[in-house]
Formats: structure tokens, C-alpha cells, sequence
């Protein structure tokens, strides 16, 4: 599956920092902790974000790295 971005919404922003939700009901939460999955979203995320992701597998929490590239990687915390 591929990302979708009506299913990002944020949750919470304080002090250049943004909390994140990706509620799918598609994808699993393997296929969002993909490290390109959320590089369709590099305009909104910043390195130090969380995403919350609510998958049909259950749930996890991603942290958003940005590389020397400018791609958007998620790997799990």
C-alpha cells in the first residue's frame, strides 16, 4: 500500500516539535515503518517528530529522521 495523506493529522505542537497520528486501516504497521513510506509527507515533517501510527496489526510509535538527501526515514523506536 502507499501513503495516503488524509490519514495524517497532527496531534499536538509545541516549540517546533509536532506529535503526529496515521490512522489506516489499509496498511500495515510493518508497511508504515517503511523507512520511504512517509517521504510523500517530507513538506510537513521535521527531524524530532513522532508519528503515532494506528494500523489494522495493532500500533507503534515512529521518530522522523531527516537525511543529508532530504528523504524522510522512520525507524522504530
Amino acid at each position: 500500500m502507499k501513503f495516503c495523506v488524509e490519514n495524517l493529522s497532527v496531534l499536538a505542537y509545541s516549540k517546533g516539535f509536532t506529535l503526529w497520528l496515521y490512522k489506516t486501516t489499509s496498511e500495515s504497521g510493518t508497511a508504515c515503518a517503511d523507512p520511504m513510506f512517509f517521504s510523500q509527507a517530507g513538506d510537513v515533517l521535521s527531524t524530532g517528530d513522532m508519528v503515532m501510527v494506528s494500523s489494522r496489526d495493532g500500533g507503534r510509535l515512529l521518530s522522523v529522521l531527516v537525511e543529508e538527501n532530504g528523504a524522510r526515514t522512520m525507524p522504530t523506536l
